[in-house]
């Protein structure tokens, strides 16, 4: 195999295992019979219209899952590993309730929805205690100190609501999944990268008039994924990624609005950057529904 080759191979990977077990031969021979054999990379150009045109191809697989099902299921995913996020710098702290809440993420990426359900259900309401300073099941010493990142003790600029809303919504959406009983499509283990983006940065006491790196990570990636959810909606008009961006607005919304009067003008900003991406992600699925790509 020649670097050429290879370098094509690894590009292909963007294309779901399925449409490269079908088409994958036939468009490397494309692919190689029109590049400079001499080469040893891809033309710019044709590496980047590989890369788009696979996550284009994911975009249209995911569309064969049924619209709401699916969306709650992606909007579950994402309340799951924000609410890990969360909990992540103080594993140190809270170990047994940092596992559940991972081994929670797991089962509904695997989507075991049932099991995953009592799972975030204690994770979420250990959250709530703390939040609140009472007991539940082990007597966790407050504040809970961070190992890293964070300076601040969990929970200590937010309060119950901030701390409450993510699970709740969360194991609202599970409930509802495990009742209708659908066959849930497996999601990629590349979610759980999310979390420690999204770790060390709470959206009820962010400092953005001078942001840490943390800080700035979480914005970017959130950022990325509501104008991802957009893209996809125009691209297939599909509403699932709407519901998905909805959601995660609901729980930050919960955070920010708890101690609102405290909230300083960027972080207001925040948050109304947040409610436009996704409103944009809401309305925009009313384009077009024609494939760019065959």
């Amino acid at each position: 195999m020649t670097p050429l080759e290879r370098r094509y191979r690894r590009l292909m990977w963007a294309y779901p295992r399925a449409y490269r077990s079908a088409h994958g031969e036939e468009l490397l021979d494309v692919l190689l019979a029109h590049t400079d054999p001499l080469r040893s990379r891809p033309p710019l150009k044709e590496a980047a219209g590989l890369l788009v045109n696979g996550v284009r191809e994911r975009v249209w697989q995911a569309t064969a899952a049924p619209i709401w099902t699916d969306g709650l299921h992606l909007g579950v995913t994402v309340l799951c590993a924000a609410n890990l996020a969360a909990s992540l710098p103080y594993v140190t702290s809270i170990p047994v309730w940092c596992a559940l809440s991972a081994l929670g993420l797991i089962f509904v990426l695997m989507g075991r929805v049932r099991l995953a359900l009592p799972l975030v259900l204690l994770a979420g309401i250990k959250s709530w205690a703390i939040g609140v300073g009472v007991v539940f099941v082990d007597a966790t010493p407050l504040p809970v100190e961070p190992a890293f990142l964070m300076r601040d003790p969990l929970y200590a600029n937010s309060g119950p609501i901030g701390a409450a809303a993510g699970p709740l919504l969360a194991c609202a959406g599970l409930a509802i999944l495990a009742t209708r009983g659908e066959r849930l499509r497996r999601r990629s283990l590349w979610w759980l990268v999310t979390v420690p983006l999204l770790a060390a940065a709470d959206p009820a006491s962010m400092t953005l008039d001078d942001p840490a790196p943390v800080v700035l990570t979480r914005i970017a990636t959130e950022i990325v994924a509501l104008a991802g959810a957009a893209w996809a909606g125009r691209l297939t008009g599909d509403q699932r990624w709407a519901l998905a961006a909805a959601l995660h607005l609901v729980a930050v919304s919960a955070a920010v609005g708890e101690h609102l009067i405290d909230q300083s003008r960027q972080n207001l900003a925040y948050w109304g950057l947040l409610a436009f991406l996704t409103l944009v992600a809401v309305v925009v699925p009313r384009g077009s529904r024609t494939r760019a790509f065959d």
